[in-house]
Order: structure tokens, then C-alpha cells, then sequence
């Protein structure tokens, strides 16, 4: 039996109190102190690659050690908010935020008119009408601010719209709260504004934390392609998380930032990003995957893996062709990867076994094969945490040279 113990410090429990790090709580956020321990491994003359850029933590940690990284991300919304997480912010832009955002909160007030909501199915599950309709009032105004003010100001009102929304995100996956019928008496314009004023406090002041303009970058792209993604093919160190195969979806988890934000607009286009994502399976991603068949020309090279495979595939045809095409797409992942590094680079993944039905995959042990059938060395694994899910699920950092 693997002795590895639970530690908060290595979930995304660890970044709440960590600036900008802490900035919104989004399920794809890993430990800011476990990337800060592998950042802190490098030298200042590394370039560093995260070929899943998630929330951009990889990339923060890097500029905050002066260390320069690219990172790439298919998801438009993460890519704004790694950007953002990683620009400088004179003191000027940091007033002209609040400013704007004491320009909008002027007018709040329970009788303000409604603006422009979000096309989100059910919204009314999200949202009481009074909180949606000052939601709407006060992103009207900030989504009129320019250049970097504005990026601040909609860092700002998602933690507001997040924290206002009748959700909790006590498991791994987002889930709806009950609302008593007094929640909708009276509209709630003190409570919001408070929010707001108490958000951009918090915002504010880490933006004006030193950070190291230009070090960290995201790029929208895939991470199948690095080549097409990225501006420069010389990385001496990779340090990422990928998405894990337990069929959770993170267009799902994100989807009430990406529709206030723009980033969708119909429940199709959260499928259609989902299924261009590796391990997407939400909405038309999951009916696309029925029809889908494995490419023989890339061959998950572990020996046990078409037999793990068959043995989900008997109790679930969806989750054997899940994790059939997830793998399939790792594979992929790899043979990119290893055209944008540099000799001698390190590779670090942090990566999470998954359990389907009886059947413990070992997602440790496959990505180590494929690590070494493209051509990477000296490959290790190494358990760092017990997960608080199911008993046999750990994480683990998977390391190699090229």
C-alpha cells in the first residue's frame, strides 16, 4: 500500500492567499507551492514551457522568479486570464480601474435598470433576477473601460459574479446550491456593492505586487501542434499539469466567466471547444465521441493499455472510447512536444491516476511509456499526494530529459 499523505498545500487551496495566484478560484488551478518548488529548480537563463496553460500558474510562478515561459492553452478565456495574471500594472491603471469601478457602484441601486445578461441555459439556477440584473448593471459600465483597467476590472467582477452565484465547489466538480424562497425578497444592492468594493481591494493591491513584465506569455493554440502555437522552439524546461482522464470538464466548470466574458455564446460552441480539448466530454463532445475511432497510427504504447481499455469499454462503451481518445490525443501531445525542445531539457508533468468502475488507470505508468517512446530519458515517477477523492487515487510527478 502507497504511504503518501493528503496535503492542502499541494491542491489550488494553497493559492487563495498567494496575490495574483489567488485572483479566482477555477478548477483547473494546481499549487502554487508545488509549481514554485519546480520553478525553483531553474536558473534565470531556462526558457520554460506549459503546454496546459490552465489558470496560468506556471507561467505567474516563472515571472515572479524572473524566469521566462510560454505557455499555451486551446481555451481563449484561460489564455486572457494568464495574460492578464502576468502583466504589470503601473499605479496609474490601477486607479484608473477604481475609478471606473466607482463610477459604476455610484448608480447601484435596487431599483437600476437591467442590462445585457449572459446567454447561459437556466440562468435563472445561477442567479436571483435582483442579483442578475445588478450584475448586469455594473458589467455594462466596466466592459466599456479600455486597455489594461479593464482587464482588472473583469478580474474583479467575476470573483464578484462567482461568489454571488448559487453554486459551491466543495467536490471535484461544481454542483448547485439550494436557495431558500426569503433569498428573493429584496434586491440585494448594499450586499453586491460591498462585494465589489471588498474584490477590487484585494485585486488591486496584487496588482501592484512586482512582477516581471514579459517573462510570462500565453498563447492561444493547441497543445497537439506546439509548433503552430508557439513563437520560438528552444524550451529547456517543461513544468505542467495536463487535464486529467476522469472525464471532468473544464469548459463546464468555466462556462459562467466564458459566457459574461464573451469567450461563448450557445450551449453548441461549450461542446464544440470541449471536444477540441484533450479529455473534453460535455454536450455535443460526448455524441461526437460515439462516433469516433482510434488512429492506429498512434498507438498508446504501455503494454497493458488496450487491455485497460476492453475492461472499461465491458461496462461503458463511452468511457473505453474516452479514455481510448484521450490517450490517443497524450500521444499526440508528446510528438509535438518533443519538436520544441531544446537538448537537455527537463520535463516535469503532474499528473492523477483515475479509477472507472474496477479498474485503476495508471495514468503515471502510460504517460512515463510514452514519454520514453518519443525519445525522452532517464523518465521517473515519483507519488507527491493522496488525493481526497477515492482511495486508490494519487498524484504524482512524472520527470524526463530530453
Amino acid at each position: 500500500m502507497m504511504k503518501v499523505a493528503r496535503d492542502e498545500r499541494l491542491t489550488y487551496k494553497a493559492n487563495r492567499e498567494r496575490g495574483r495566484h489567488g485572483w479566482l478560484r477555477l478548477t483547473p488551478a494546481y499549487s502554487v507551492y508545488l509549481v514554485e518548488g519546480l520553478v525553483a529548480r531553474c536558473t534565470r537563463a531556462d526558457l520554460v514551457l506549459d503546454p496546459f496553460c490552465g489558470t496560468g500558474t506556471t507561467a505567474l510562478a516563472c515571472s515572479q522568479f524572473g524566469i521566462a515561459c510560454d505557455t499555451v492553452d486551446i481555451n481563449p478565456f484561460l489564455v486572457w486570464l494568464a495574460n492578464a495574471k502576468c502583466a504589470a500594472y503601473p499605479a496609474a491603471t490601477a486607479a484608473d480601474a477604481q475609478a471606473a469601478l466607482a463610477h459604476a457602484l455610484a448608480g447601484l441601486d435596487d431599483s437600476a435598470a437591467g442590462a445585457w445578461t449572459p446567454p447561459i441555459k437556466d440562468i435563472e439556477k445561477w442567479w436571483e433576477p435582483a442579483t442578475l440584473r445588478l450584475l448586469g448593471h455594473v458589467f455594462a459600465w466596466i466592459d466599456g473601460a479600455a486597455g489594461a483597467a479593464r482587464d482588472l476590472l473583469r478580474v474583479i467582477f467575476c470573483r464578484v459574479m462567482i461568489e454571488t452565484a448559487a453554486v459551491n465547489f466543495g467536490h471535484q466538480s461544481m454542483s448547485f446550491k439550494r436557495r431558500s424562497r426569503e433569498s428573493f425578497e429584496r434586491a440585494p444592492a448594499d450586499h453586491i456593492r460591498a462585494l465589489f468594493q471588498y474584490a477590487a481591494a484585494d485585486v488591486l493591491r496584487s496588482a501592484l505586487d512586482p512582477a516581471q513584465p514579459g517573462l510570462g506569455r500565453a498563447y492561444l493554440g493547441d497543445a497537439r501542434d506546439l509548433r503552430a502555437a508557439l513563437p520560438r522552439q528552444c524550451y529547456t524546461a517543461v513544468i505542467t499539469s495536463p487535464p486529467y482522464p476522469n472525464r471532468m470538464s473544464y469548459i463546464r466548470e468555466l462556462r459562467p466567466y466564458m459566457y459574461w466574458l464573451g469567450y461563448l455564446e450557445s450551449g453548441r460552441d461549450a461542446g464544440e471547444l470541449d471536444w477540441r480539448a484533450i479529455g473534453g466530454t460535455w454536450g455535443c463532445a460526448t455524441s461526437n465521441l460515439m462516433r469516433w475511432s482510434p488512429d492506429l497510427a498512434c498507438r498508446v504504447p504501455h503494454a497493458d493499455f488496450d487491455d485497460l481499455v476492453a475492461r472499461i469499454a465491458a461496462r461503458s462503451d463511452v468511457l473505453g472510447l474516452y479514455v481510448a481518445r484521450y490517450f490517443e490525443d497524450v500521444v499526440r501531445h508528446v510528438r509535438s512536444l518533443v519538436t520544441v525542445l531544446a537538448p537537455g531539457a527537463r520535463v516535469q508533468y503532474v499528473v492523477g491516476n483515475s479509477k472507472f468502475y474496477d479498474v485503476v488507470l495508471p495514468t503515471e505508468a502510460i504517460y512515463a511509456s510514452i514519454f520514453r517512446e518519443h525519445g525522452l530519458d532517464d523518465v521517473q515517477i515519483a507519488a507527491i499526494r493522496k488525493r481526497t477523492s477515492k482511495k486508490e487515487l494519487f498524484e504524482y510527478i512524472v520527470s524526463a530529459h530530453r
